[in-house]
């Protein structure tokens, strides 16, 4: 006895439910997965903001050591602007752009001290306020 064969249609690949299973379980993935990545973004640039200007304290400390109390309290007296003042401190910070916004992540703001007569940290304000480090 002979068995027929069909001829013509195979069922390779994969079916439209099956596709649409495997679409819906990736994007379910991604919606979950998109607010963690965001968060991690945003903490990543807040602890380098930080790490810049701890940089700038000791910056700071370390111009005042170099050069002598006195003449560095006049010298930064006599910088009126913040780019002034980041100019001398500049060349104690590794690999430091010419610009102090240059230097800040976006949205991030420095505040140098006034006078160096007793040093102080450099204030830091973020898109969500002050911070304290």
């Amino acid at each position: 006895m002979k068995t027929k064969r069909k001829i013509g249609f195979k069922e390779n690949g994969f079916s439209l439910v099956e596709v649409l299973a495997a679409v819906a379980i990736i994007g379910i993935i991604t919606f979950l997965a998109i607010p963690n990545i965001v968060a991690v973004k945003q903490d990543s640039e807040t602890n380098m903001a930080i790490s810049r200007a701890e940089a700038l304290n000791i910056a700071m400390v370390s111009y005042v050591q170099a050069n002598g109390h006195e003449n560095a309290s006049d010298y930064w007296s006599q910088q009126v602007s913040v780019q002034g003042r980041y100019a001398l401190l500049a060349s104690y910070l590794a690999f430091a752009p010419s610009n102090l916004f240059e230097y800040m992540p976006s949205g991030y703001q420095i505040t140098l001290p006034g006078d160096l007569e007793k040093i102080s940290k450099v204030q830091l304000r973020g898109p969500s306020g002050e911070i304290y480090y």
